[in-house]
């Protein structure tokens, strides 16, 4: 991290067009994927991936906590979202029945018929934006970057300022 007495390490030009082209690129996806989703599915990108999370779940079950760092978002977003969720009678909420303080989000039968319509849409505009656009190696290396990227924003260390901790 660069002390503020520091003269920042500034980018040079291709770092440059180089991140200038991630955050376009990142910002036009989200968008891309969104509006296929609440034209298609009635539901932000969000959304659908808390119904994902929960799909691949033990019993459709996981603890609210588990589902925020999942999904990295925190967890009055998260909090939000469930409760939108379950106004559409896509999920509800359960008392943990381990620990009284916390809480399971559980995937209902309707919300898993709302998923199950709504993947193959989602699937075709992931497909048609990023891996038909790809080589084989151009996917491996992309996979690869962003594991490294991820790996260095989400610190093992207590302490860690995260989404899901918030």
């Amino acid at each position: 991290m660069t002390k503020h007495n520091e003269d920042p390490r500034w980018l040079n030009d291709e770092e440059r067009r180089t991140w200038l082209a991630y955050l376009h690129a990142s910002t036009l996806l989200e968008d891309h994927l969104d509006r296929q989703l609440q034209r298609d599915a009635k539901m932000p990108h969000v959304y659908y991936g808390l119904l994902v999370h929960l799909s691949q779940a033990p019993r459709r079950t996981m603890r609210m906590t588990e589902l925020a760092r999942n999904a990295k978002i925190t967890r009055s977003r998260l909090s939000h979202a469930i409760a939108r969720l379950e106004k559409s009678g896509w999920v509800r909420r359960e008392d943990c029945p381990s620990d009284k303080r916390g809480q399971n989000a559980i995937l209902t039968d309707e919300g898993m018929d709302v998923l199950k319509g709504a993947a193959p849409g989602h699937v075709a505009a992931v497909r048609q934006a990023i891996f038909d656009r790809l080589s084989p190696e151009q996917q491996k290396s992309l996979g690869e970057i962003m594991q490294i990227v991820a790996e260095g924003l989400q610190p093992a260390e207590a302490g860690a300022d995260l989404p899901w901790l918030r």
